[in-house]
């Protein structure tokens, strides 16, 4: 790009003052165009336009297009079509600027004929970007000479497939496409002839002919064809070889983009144009590109069927819809169930989905779905039982495809169907019986298609609706004993009788079915119908009535028809039952208006448990009876009778039950109803029934029944311990046969049943074994096979038993299974009654069970689906109980019970081990607060008066003060012990967030427990105990309600007592090491900096001179030591006595700072080369080597800390800098080195083990070792000056190690 930009720049504008000087945003522009992001290239291009417009300037417009001429050919791929959709945008913004010069200049900057082999490909991308952007604009179609001149440049293109592929033959077909036909025939025709006489040579020869036949039909008439290839027409018997192969070609070529060529589409519409559609089908498809068993090929074909559906006529639909391509199809569907297959069902879905919402022929849709659905493998349609196209299909159409399901499923036509079999069903041939089979398939997959076109989204009528549950439910429950008129169901017998197999298929259907119907809204366009879906009134008619009212009233009929019977007849108790619960039905029916809900529910209720008598007759029926008692008992306008004797339940209890006992069941239909009818029955829900709810979750219950069980698993548990842990590792080894894994088992297994030896043992010696191996005699074969018999029948036995214990074990784990999956759905009885009746007192009774569930999950080791059940239950404590904005209002009677309560939940909360259980406790307690200080009670006194000011500025402070009907003395009692075991025990389960929270949401009680943490800031039993103390008075403090509560005086010697705890809390503090200390510390230095900023804002009159003598203290070294965090508390609390946080100097380090920093560079700083250039140098200059420190850097000045000096200093234009650098130079020349880096003089051992180093390094470079070259002078080539003074140098060494030694070492 930027070889492009520097070339334009310098051969458009001859004038050095042109263009490139009038600033760089026009210039930022054709940079802009280059980006990848498309944004960006669109704006830049909008931009440079606007710029041209206002501008109006022929140098600019003239720079533009040689730009965007060079930027065609651009490197990067971004690049091209940016510049491409410029040029196109100038041109047709431009119309002055003449196409032909453009296109010349194209063809002249990318001359394909000069351009260096390596730009080639840049070089046709230029020409063809050229070539679309001159499309682009509009103008190409215009100018003939452009137009004729683009078209050959194409062709020349073409040749270039390695780098275009098939691009210029497609720009060809869009050009040619927008081409009028009298300028085809003109100027196209004759330059394309060779083109379209060689069709038949590749696809995209041929493509280009199709196209010109569709748009040009009148020039590219029969006669011309068969001049410029021989026939007539494209698609006949002696074209359909070469066809095949192209088509063969084109689907290949198209293999990564999967979707069908363009050219094949086109042949297809020729085809159809020359009314030879069936011979391409039959021969070109079927006989043809289906023999080439090849993935692409195949999906090319399963394309060309689905996008041919919209253009076939209904004979033509017939004839693909039971072809070879259908069939095929439906092979690969079966065969690539697999999860890691190419599936192409959903695609050729999406192709019938499309072509039934664009087609408006009634019969062409239902020829479509029907062809669909009788594509069969073995019986089994292979087009999906829950596909959502029926949404598309007319209501005309949808009625009578529903009625040809139905005469299939009575009268089963396998010879209409294209059924096909897969290889491995072709090998299997179990099924004797394949007619049945086929036959049983087919009606499985109907019953499920007529379900779910209920469930789909289709615009469907009520009398639809209807129909098919009826036909469902009669084939489920009943049989017709000859024809009728009277029942339409019975209209038409079937062909084949249904085995108890299809009714048991049909029965499960058709309460999958009821379960739609019973969530379903209103259908219909009525009034009354849009005014019940803006109710959200679910499972009912336009009309108001039950869905499952209208089917049992039809299951009524179809008893009392003589022409039909039941699959399973009723007995007289059954008809009894069944009676009943119609009238009682129809009774409720004529309830007031004012219970419609709960009329509703149990309506549903009783109805479907009529329906599901003809599923299990004698499980339902115990169910039916009481549940039409409760309800006569429920809805009965008689006065209700006080109770006498409490051993008989009430009609709720009775209720409950029947609830409970219906949630176990599978149905989710049954469940559902289940619990909106508990909702219904909630007010009137007494104790004992919820205590049958709880006592469903009572984890000892569970534990009691399941005693022996328990123990009976635990002894298995002993015996089987190695025994287990070698089957599973012989799960993980798959190789091993299970022989082997049973005699590891054998050899594992320690502990042997006693009673099993006991019995080896006598078979052994009754065999005369043992007493073989003790005389060394052999037994004879005979008593050797007797001996062999007798133990394979022990082990035999042996192992029957312990297969049953593995038995026993699994079935108790299941039952475990099924009880918790039960336990979870009776936790959604209990979310609702707390959400539906919040104010009622039996709320209280459900908390203690919900604790004992907590507690004991918690206390177990949890599968995935316990960890389940304490999520939910956690949820439903927290959330719907703790939380609950609606309490009793009504617990005057109840005030006693509840104090109580309040003490042994917190009693709990307190003895508890683990925090996480005894949080839910306290949590509890506080609810029970929330609830005593909430109600008013008449006995309770009347609150204390506040002051006028106070009172006027907090206008919630009188419901602050009230404390309802809580026992403030008996309260505070509970929660004192509490706080004051948490401060002072060393093991307690409570933590400091609880009584944060207590007085967060009470702040009634601050003032009565605001004592106790006080005398704990020095009073608690450790450290971190003191440390919350301080922690939670802090929170308390900052509480504005607290003040509400205390008079001035007391808000005085509440500050002056916890500061002068604080003040003993620190003057015991030593030295901070702990990290409890540390937290005591910070704890207690963030409250004293709250009470000290209290004292000055409120101007307390307390005393500090104490507290500062403590914190002056602490500032010593042996205070709060070098922690950062507590160095910041402690100047944030002396800012409030007045004292500033000194700063440090920063000098006072630095020389040693950076001499480390000096040592860190020492490895591999300069190249060792340039290293010995400067050494040389220096000694050179001045004969011996400059004074270094110990990295080779000039010793520093001894008067002037290191690094202190000024640049001027370090440059040398300062006296001082070169009087210190010819000092240094003095002191080396008299054979005394200065200590590197102002640190103090060595004694004489480690002027000793100086000298060895040096000795040592001088070895080394001897050897060739650099690396400490900078502490001595090289020892080969030595210039003369060096070698003159060594004698003087080791003179000189002798008298410095002899005045180390006398010199005293200084201390640091």
């Amino acid at each position: 790009m930027a070889e492009l930009e520097g070339s334009g720049g310098g051969g458009v504008v001859t004038d050095p003052r042109g263009v490139l000087r009038q600033g760089r945003a026009f210039l930022d522009f054709f940079w802009d165009i280059a980006k990848p992001e498309q944004e960006v290239r669109l704006a830049a291009t909008e931009n440079l336009l606007r710029h041209l417009r206002e501008g109006r300037k022929d140098d600019e417009l003239k720079y533009t297009l040689k730009r965007l001429v060079e930027g065609l050919g651009a490197t990067r791929e971004a690049a091209r079509p940016g510049f491409s959709l410029a040029l196109a945008q100038v041109l047709q913004a431009f119309e002055e600027i003449p196409i032909c010069s453009v296109l010349e200049q194209i063809k002249e900057k990318h001359n394909l004929e000069k351009v260096k082999k390596k730009l080639v490909r840049n070089a046709a991308f230029g020409n063809f970007f050229g070539i679309m952007a001159l499309f682009q604009s509009g103008r190409l179609v215009k100018d003939q000479n452009a137009l004729l001149g683009s078209i050959q440049l194409l062709q020349q293109l073409a040749n270039h497939q390695a780098h275009l592929r098939d691009l210029p033959r497609r720009a060809l077909i869009d050009i040619m496409s927008e081409v009028p036909e009298a300028v085809f025939e003109e100027v196209l025709f004759g330059i394309l002839q060779s083109d379209l006489a060689s069709a038949f040579a590749s696809p995209e020869n041929l493509h280009l002919l199709l196209v010109g036949m569709q748009k040009f039909p009148s020039v590219l008439k029969p006669k011309k064809l068969k001049k410029l290839f021989g026939s007539p027409t494209v698609v006949n018997e002696e074209n359909i070889p070469r066809l095949i192969e192209l088509l063969q070609s084109a689907a290949k070529s198209e293999k990564k983009d999967k979707k069908l060529p363009s050219v094949v589409f086109d042949l297809l519409q020729v085809s159809l144009k020359e009314n030879a559609f069936e011979l391409f089908w039959e021969e070109g498809v079927e006989n043809g590109l289906l023999k080439e068993k090849s993935g692409p090929v195949s999906y090319m074909c399963y394309r060309l069927l689905g996008s041919a559906l919209p253009l076939l006529s209904l004979d033509q639909l017939q004839v693909v819809l039971k072809g070879k391509v259908m069939q095929h199809y439906g092979e690969h569907v079966v065969t690539t169930q697999l999860p890691d297959r190419f599936k192409f069902a959903p695609e050729m879905e999406g192709y019938i989905e499309e072509f039934l919402n664009s087609c408006d022929d009634s019969e062409r849709q239902l020829a479509v779905m029907i062809g669909f659905s009788t594509l069969t493998n073995q019986g089994n349609p292979v087009f999906s039982s829950s596909s959502r196209v029926v949404r598309h299909l007319q209501p005309v159409v949808l009625q009578k495809y529903v009625d040809w399901l139905k005469d299939m499923f009575l009268r089963p036509d396998l010879d209409c169907c294209l059924d096909f079999s897969s290889n491995r069903q072709k090998q299997n041939k179990e099924n004797a019986d394949l007619a049945q089979h086929k036959i049983a398939r087919l009606r499985k997959w109907i019953i499920h298609r007529l379900a779910n076109i209920i469930e789909s989204t289709a615009k469907k009528e009520e009398s639809l609706v209807m129909d098919i549950s009826r036909f469902c439910f009669f084939h489920a429950f009943f049989e017709a004993k000859k024809k009728t008129s009277q029942i339409n169901e019975a209209n038409v017998l079937p062909a084949e009788p249904l085995d108890e197999q299809a009714h048991s298929v049909a029965e499960n259907y058709f309460f999958g079915l009821l379960q739609t119907l019973n969530t379903m809204t209103v259908l219909g366009d009525t009034e009354k119908a849009a005014a019940l879906r803006e109710k959200h009134i679910h499972g009912v008619t336009a009309d108001g009535k039950l869905w499952i009212f209208l089917l049992v009233e039809y299951a009524s009929k179809l008893l009392s028809s003589e022409h039909v019977k039941a699959v399973k007849p009723f007995t007289e108790e059954q008809r009894d039952a069944w009676e009943r619960t119609l009238q009682s039905v129809k009774k409720l029916q004529k309830q007031n208006k004012s219970d419609s809900a709960k009329v509703v529910a149990f309506q549903q209720l009783l109805l479907l448990m009529a329906i599901h008598l003809f599923k299990n007759q004698s499980e339902t029926m115990d169910v039916l009876s009481d549940l039409l008692n409760c309800t006569e008992r429920a809805f009965s306008k008689e006065p209700k009778k006080k109770k006498t004797d409490n051993t008989e339940p009430g009609w709720v209890e009775v209720m409950v039950e029947i609830l409970l006992s219906l949630l176990a069941q599978p149905s989710l239909l049954i469940r559902r109803i289940s619990k909106s009818v508990f909702v219904r029955i909630c007010p009137n829900l007494t104790k004992r029934g919820l205590q049958l709810i709880l006592d469903v979750l009572d984890p000892y219950q569970e534990q009691n029944e399941e005693s022996a069980v328990v123990v009976m698993e635990e002894s298995d548990k002993k015996i089987k311990s190695a025994q287990d842990t070698d089957e599973e590792e012989n799960e993980d080894s798959s190789d091993e046969g299970d022989s082997e894994s049973d005699s590891g088992d054998e050899e594992k297994n320690e502990e042997v049943d006693d009673d099993f030896r006991s019995q080896l043992m006598n078979v052994l010696q009754a065999g005369n074994a043992l007493a073989a191996d003790e005389s060394d005699e052999e037994l004879d074969d005979e008593a050797m096979m007797a001996l062999d018999k007798n133990i394979s029948a022990l082990f035999a036995e042996q192992q029957k038993r312990v297969q049953a214990k593995k038995d026993e074990k699994d079935r108790i784990r299941k039952e475990k299974i099924l009880r918790r999956d039960y336990k979870i759905k009776v936790l959604d009885l209990i979310e609702a009654f707390l959400t539906k009746q919040s104010e009622n007192p039996l709320v209280f009774d459900i908390i203690e069970p919900l604790l004992r569930v907590i507690e004991q999950c918690m206390s177990t080791d949890s599968d995935k689906q316990e960890v389940d059940f304490l999520k939910k239950t956690a949820n439903i404590f927290r959330n719907s109980l703790c939380r609950m904005r609606q309490y009793c209002k009504r617990v005057d009677d109840l005030q006693e019970d509840l104090h109580a309560f309040v003490e042994r939940l917190v009693k709990k909360a307190c003895k508890h081990t683990d925090s996480s259980v005894a949080l839910y406790y306290f949590s509890a307690s506080l609810f029970l607060l929330k609830v005593l200080k909430g109600n008013t009670s008449d006995k309770s006194s009347t609150p204390t008066p506040l002051p006028e000011k106070q009172s006027s500025t907090i206008p919630q402070a009188s419901q602050l003060l009230s404390t309802g009907c809580l026992d403030m003395e008996r309260v505070t009692a509970v929660y004192q012990q509490a706080l004051t075991r948490f401060l002072t025990k060393r093991n307690s389960a409570l933590t400091s967030s609880m009584f944060h929270d207590l007085f967060r949401r009470f702040p009634i009680m601050c003032k009565p427990l605001v004592d106790t943490l006080v005398k704990s800031i020095t009073a608690g039993a450790r450290q971190h105990q003191q440390a919350q103390a301080c922690l939670l008075l802090r929170n308390v403090l900052l509480l504005r309600e607290l003040k509400l509560f205390m008079t001035e005086e007391e808000w005085e010697e509440l500050i002056r007592e916890s500061i002068s705890q604080v003040t003993k809390s620190l003057k015991a503090v030593g030295k901070c090491i702990l990290k409890a200390e540390k937290e005591k510390v910070a704890k207690s230095l963030e409250l004293l900096n709250l009470l000290l900023k209290t004292v000055t804002e409120e101007h307390l009159h307390v005393k500090l001179t104490e507290v500062e003598k403590v914190l002056l203290g602490l500032n010593q070294p042996e205070g709060i030591g070098n922690s950062a965090r507590l160095d910041s508390l402690y100047w944030n609390v002396m800012r409030w006595l007045n004292y500033t946080k000194p700063k440090k100097e920063k000098t006072a380090n630095k020389p040693e700072q950076e001499a480390e920093s000096l040592k860190r560079k020492k490895k591999g700083f300069l190249p060792e080369t340039k290293k010995r250039k400067n050494r040389k140098k220096g000694i050179k200059e001045n004969g011996v080597a400059p004074a270094a420190g110990e990295d080779g850097d000039p010793a520093a000045p001894e008067e002037q800390p290191l690094g202190t000096e000024t640049p001027k200093q370090k440059k040398g234009l300062v006296p001082g800098g070169s009087k210190h650098k010819n000092e240094s130079r003095g002191v080396r020349e008299n054979g005394v080195a200065p200590a590197g880096n102002g640190e103090a003089a060595v004694n004489g051992g480690d002027a000793v083990a100086h000298k060895k180093k040096k000795k040592k390094n001088m070895n080394r470079k001897r050897k060739g070792d650099g690396s400490n070259e900078a502490e001595q002078v090289p020892a080969a080539k030595k210039t003369k000056g060096s070698v003159s003074q060594e004698p003087q140098q080791k003179q000189s060494k002798a008298k410095e190690k002899k005045k180390a030694k006398k010199a005293p070492v200084p201390q640091d």
